[in-house]
């Protein structure tokens, strides 16, 4: 009691400081852990997924098409066209699923984005490199390796390189032929030199796409955008939600409020911040389009169907964190984090061939979102919006990821909710 008879000031603790602070254990102790497993995990699934494709290379789908026309050799009995598709096919390196097909099975998987590229043999393939041997030859035999840079220029690029080394191999088994032959003898050495490698391997675009296509890498990262675009949007309506209701304080520089709360059970919580995702997404998604397409000249066709495909992709991904923060509370974010991005980065298949992944990778790419929504975007991008191109696998998954979001997350909520868990205002220390 002061001296006047007032009540003395209760003595307010005193502040505490940073150094006093940094020397408690306990204070380090979740931030470190977490901290060091985080860069751990991004560390083996990022740099796992692509350092050694070639290593993990495995059944590559490339075709072949044999349309040689010629008659056997002397003392054959196919011509070299039927021999050379026969051997490849036989090949069991593994690297390569070589796919025989005719021409109008070639161009409908190139369209379909099935195969990552081709090797064709010519009709006149036998009777040019007979006439080598002969006075008749007026040019060089020819086998053509087409590309698909609609599945990304890495898968584009391994196929090639493995059509053009398969072609240059059959080059030389077919120079030996020759040059064994009785009727290459008496050839000088430069001719013999030219039979040793006849074959002239070039190549050619089997389906192209737009210069504007980032050489097939905009289906990858217009799908990232429209993830994050999902993934953030829910985040940030998740935090205004909690607190406009007075569950959540705001912090603007050195500026702090705390609105009243307002009672409402966790269910109706979800389902308020489900509706505000499903209703902000119709401009999240507009915006991702006018930016990539309007502004920047993205090469885009069936813009009313990538719209409606994207939105409700958007969504998707936006209902998932939020049944995730529903469940998870606090480290729902980070959760919701590796569910769609940390794990789905490396296993979209969209930069990096699964082929060319670790198993571990092409395992995560049958259920992780990146993957099912990639497939759409590029069946649309660049494949003519054909169903059998990813587009209605990409569908399904939607349909499906949609269902599971809302069934766990409600699932949660509820049984939070039976439970007597019910959200507390947070109040200060």
């Amino acid at each position: 009691m002061a001296a006047d008879g007032t009540p003395a000031p209760d003595h307010a603790p005193a502040p505490a400081g940073a150094a006093a602070l940094l020397r408690r254990p306990r204070l380090w102790l979740l931030p470190t852990v977490l901290s060091g497993l985080l860069s751990l995990l991004l560390a083996l699934l990022y740099m796992g997924g692509i350092l050694n494709p070639n290593g993990a290379l495995r059944d590559l789908p490339i075709g072949i098409v044999d349309t040689d026309q010629g008659r056997p050799m002397p003392g054959q009995t196919t011509n070299l066209g039927a021999q050379l598709t026969r051997a490849i096919v036989a090949d069991t390196s593994g690297k390569a699923r070589w796919q025989r097909l005719t021409r109008a099975q070639l161009q409908d998987r190139l369209t379909a984005g099935k195969i990552f590229g081709a090797l064709v043999v010519p009709a006149d393939f036998t009777a040019s490199v007979t006439a080598l041997t002969t006075s008749d030859a007026t040019a060089r035999p020819k086998l053509t390796v087409l590309t698909n840079p609609g599945l990304g220029s890495l898968g584009s690029s391994l196929a090639s390189r493995i059509a053009q080394q398969t072609a240059q191999q059959a080059s030389l088994t077919v120079g030996k032929r020759l040059t064994a032959s009785p009727a290459a003898a008496d050839a000088d050495s430069t001719t013999r030199l030219l039979l040793a490698d006849p074959v002239t391997v070039t190549t050619e675009v089997g389906h192209p796409i737009g210069e504007h296509s980032g050489l097939g890498l905009t289906a990858f990262y217009y799908t990232l955008l429209l993830v994050l675009a999902g993934f953030l949007g829910a985040n940030v309506i998740n935090n205004g939600v909690d607190t406009a209701l007075g569950y959540a304080d705001t912090e603007i520089g050195p500026w702090h409020t705390r609105r009243p709360t307002v009672p409402i059970s966790r269910t109706q919580t979800l389902l308020l911040k489900m509706g505000m995702t499903a209703g902000i997404s119709v401009l999240t998604t507009t915006l991702v389009m006018v930016a990539a397409i309007a502004i920047l000249g993205m090469d885009a066709s069936h813009l009313p169907l990538l719209w409606i495909y994207s939105y409700c992709a958007n969504v998707a991904v936006g209902l998932g964190v939020q049944a995730i923060n529903a469940a998870f509370g606090g480290i729902g974010q980070l959760v919701s984090m590796f569910v769609f991005i940390v794990l789905g980065l490396p296993s979209s298949g969209s930069t990096v061939p699964l082929q060319a992944v670790p198993g571990f990778y092409r395992f995560l790419s049958v259920f992780e979102p990146m993957r099912q929504l990639g497939g759409g975007v590029r069946s649309i991008l660049f494949f003519d919006a054909r169903a059998d191109a990813g587009l209605a696998r990409a569908w399904l998954m939607i349909a499906v990821g949609t269902a599971v979001a809302l069934l766990f997350g409600l699932a949660m909520t509820r049984y939070y909710d039976r439970r007597g868990l019910h959200r507390l205002t947070p109040q200060p220390a």
